[in-house]
């Protein structure tokens, strides 16, 4: 016989000032099965917890309805109580009288009617409830990272410093990402590779770090705590153990002129390179896309010239099988090319560049050397124009977010200019200066103000060549909208930042949710802002949105703080509110009848096929089966189950029936 016990909560006054509470409980303590029905003005705290575990073992009862707040606020709370009494978790149910009643109704008779029937149908709905356990999941203590950005090194180093295995892939031949092609860093402007480097090199010496760079990932299987992940270690042509990265072979290659990813295709490489003087590992990589030997049969050169005999034109890619328990994702952005603006000519003139293409003028490391210079004819620009805002907040683009970092690296970008070419004038259009972080704010005002930067306010309409200056078109909105024309030498657009190409390849790949921008998503913007919608894979970086480089780093560190508190336990411990297919005398019958449409529909593949034998071995019979390591109990299959084989513990058709009825029977 069910005896259950009902504690409605005043909560302060957000339920009691709209809400007769006395009333509530005096008319449900009447109800058939309730055995005590009480109020308190603070059920969540330690008193009005007291109260619960006295009621459980005084009057021995079978379930528990605390009629309070919101299930998501205090539902743990409040279960953990019932287990301390004696009292299976999972026979506590909760009645959101909060949000559902007192913050929707005025105070009146009909509200506190409504609380009577919201109480009602937990009643009898715990009537039906079913003890359940909470299900154990083996960990296994070893993270993927992957993408090699500032945020991927990051969370790399702290999840080994903590203890636990890593593996890190990056798909290009070096880890270092973005940051390791900037000039100088805002607000700050010091040297970035002097910052990042010695972070390179302590991820590859790191004893708890495996890193394979030239990788990506090529399958995942599995569930938190227990991935199963395939990596493609793409073959790069060198025998990696015996090279001695000591570059003959890229001097001595004769295909040299290759346009340079590092360099935005301001620079050359040779088809055998080194992306970068530091790169992380600092050995070469053949693309076989442009080496003569593999397009024409022909070559051999870097071969003939390797003292260590390191190159392997016969090298496969390698495809490594091995198991993890978390994932970081930190696969960073990328930036809009020049050939995107139509109105600026499609990037047909070598002199409209983008941000990423002027960090690379201004590097030491950089094609001309640190010197700002044209990319047309290597002349010096006596006037540059820097155009914020170029494809971000612009809806006619498709991108109508803000990509957050333009406003400051434009005004580094003018202060560089400054600083390297002395009498030079440079103007910068911008919509809004949006300097959200420590001493940005006070970096935009010192590029006004002691660098002499000139700030127009307005869009730019249009950037076109006139005898052999750009001509650029725009307003100042600050002086009633007057037309303002500047013969530039330079234009460097703060082109918006974007997705990577495959993100939403690779989502799909993980089951993790993506934006309309292919950004991967946060489970919750505020409350899990690291973690995805699938357990046990998070994130970090600008793969979620445009960030800076503190930010970055902050954010990758919150990752690996999970990602270290999952690994800080043997088991992991799950909610067993999780689908499973109804048996009616198990392991031989089944309601099921082995459609799977079930399996087609479920977004976690979160579903099997299970053959039921006899005793001999014989197949009698093959059903669905629900892995409870992958299922997140969102209820897809229970929706597309035709024979109502599948149910979500805790949410059962009995259960959620006994609801409905309870209301329909008044």
């Amino acid at each position: 016989m069910a005896k259950i016990g009902v504690f409605i909560c005043h909560c302060g006054e957000n339920i009691s000032a709209t809400v007769d509470c006395a009333k509530v409980a005096e008319v449900v303590g009447k109800y058939d099965g309730v055995a005590i029905s009480l109020d308190y003005k603070y059920m969540c705290s330690d008193p009005g917890q007291n109260l619960i575990k006295k009621a459980i073992v005084e009057k021995g009862l079978t379930g528990v309805v605390v009629a309070s707040c919101s299930p998501r606020m205090h539902e743990p709370t409040f279960r953990k109580a019932c287990a301390e009494a004696g009292l299976n978790p999972y026979m506590c149910e909760m009645a959101n009288l909060r949000e559902h009643c007192s913050w929707v109704h005025e105070k009146g008779e009909a509200t506190t009617q409504k609380a009577i029937d919201l109480v009602r149908t937990i009643v009898e709905k715990v009537k039906h409830n079913q003890s359940l356990d909470a299900i154990k999941v083996p960990v296994t203590k070893t993270a993927l990272v992957i993408g090699g950005g500032i945020a991927g090194i990051q969370a790399s180093l702290d999840i080994a410093n903590s203890g636990h295995k890593v593996i890190l892939i990056e798909k290009d031949p070096s880890i270092g990402g973005h940051m390791s092609q900037l000039s100088e860093t805002f607000p700050t402007l010091d040297c970035s590779q002097c910052i990042l480097t010695p972070r390179m090199v302590e991820v590859a010496q790191h004893p708890n770090i495996t890193l394979y760079t030239y990788a990506e990932l090529e399958s995942i299987d599995g569930f938190i705590g227990n991935f199963k992940v395939k990596i493609r270690k793409k073959a790069k042509s060198i025998d990696e153990k015996i090279c001695t990265g000591c570059g003959l072979c890229t001097t001595k290659c004769p295909n040299k002129k290759n346009p340079s990813e590092f360099n935005e295709g301001l620079g050359n490489r040779t088809a055998i390179y080194v992306p970068f003087p530091q790169a992380v590992p600092n050995k070469p990589v053949i693309d076989k896309a442009l080496c003569t030997y593999y397009t024409k049969g022909k070559c051999k050169i870097c071969e003939k010239f390797c003292p260590a005999h390191a190159i392997r034109f016969d090298q496969e890619d390698e495809i490594i099988e091995v198991p993890v328990g978390a994932i970081v994702l930190a696969t960073g952005f990328a930036v809009k090319k020049t050939d995107f603006f139509p109105e600026y000519g499609y990037g047909r003139h070598p002199d409209i560049i983008t941000g990423l293409q002027f960090e690379r003028l201004a590097s030491a490391s950089g094609p001309t050397l640190g010197e700002i210079r044209r990319p047309s004819d290597g002349k010096i620009p006596e006037t540059i124009v820097f155009v914020a805002c170029a494809g971000s907040r612009d809806e006619a683009k498709g991108i109508p977010y803000c990509s957050k970092i333009c406003c400051m690296y434009t005004a580094k970008h003018a202060m560089l200019y400054q600083h390297k070419v002395h009498g030079g004038k440079s103007y910068v259009f911008y919509m809004d200066i949006r300097a959200g972080g420590k001493m940005y704010d006070e970096f935009v005002r010192r590029a006004i103000e002691e660098d002499g930067v000139n700030y127009i306010r307005g869009r730019v309409s249009r950037v076109y060549e006139k005898n052999g200056k750009l001509i650029v078109k725009g307003a100042d909105t600050l002086l009633g909208a007057m037309p303002v024309e500047i013969e530039a030498d330079m234009v460097v657009l703060a082109t918006a930042g974007v997705a990577n190409e495959g993100a939403e390849e690779l989502a799909q790949k993980l089951h993790v949710s993506y934006d309309p921008y292919h950004f991967f998503a946060e489970a919750h913007p505020k409350l899990k802002p690291v973690e995805t919608n699938t357990a046990g894979i998070f994130l970090a970086g600008a793969c979620q949105a445009p960030r800076d480089i503190p930010e970055s780093v902050a954010m990758a560190s919150g990752a690996a703080a999970k990602v270290a508190g999952l690994f800080s336990q043997d088991e992991l411990t799950r909610e067993p509110l999780i689908a499973v297919v109804n048996r009616q005398a198990p392991p031989v019958f089944s309601s099921c009848v082995g459609c799977f449409l079930c399996m087609s529909a479920c977004p976690y593949h979160a579903i099997e096929k299970e053959e039921i034998k006899n005793r001999q071995g014989e197949v009698l019979k093959t059903v669905a089966k629900v892995n409870p390591g992958l299922c997140q109990g969102c209820g897809t299959c229970v929706a597309f189950c035709r024979t109502k084989s599948i149910d979500i513990q805790g949410y059962t058709h009995e259960e959620v029936y006994s609801e409905v009825m309870a209301l329909l029977n008044d």
